[in-house]
């Protein structure tokens, strides 16, 4: 999702967001260390969608 599409969100929605990138990211980490992770590239994806939540958050409280 492009950053116009989070800053679109509100701070509760953006909150709640960050809790499930990072549960997944933590599932998607345990997946690749067993080796049954059907798709690795998504681990990136969702580190990178944490981070522009982290960032349009941070935006808005600066």
């Amino acid at each position: 999702m492009k950053a116009s599409k989070w800053r679109d969100l509100s701070d509760e929605e953006l909150t709640q967001k960050a809790r499930e990138l990072g549960e997944e990211i933590f599932t998607l980490r345990f997946q690749l260390s067993m080796g049954v992770a059907k798709n690795p590239s998504r681990l990136g994806q969702a580190r990178r969608n944490l981070a522009r939540v982290y960032t349009v958050l941070r935006e808005r409280k600066g």
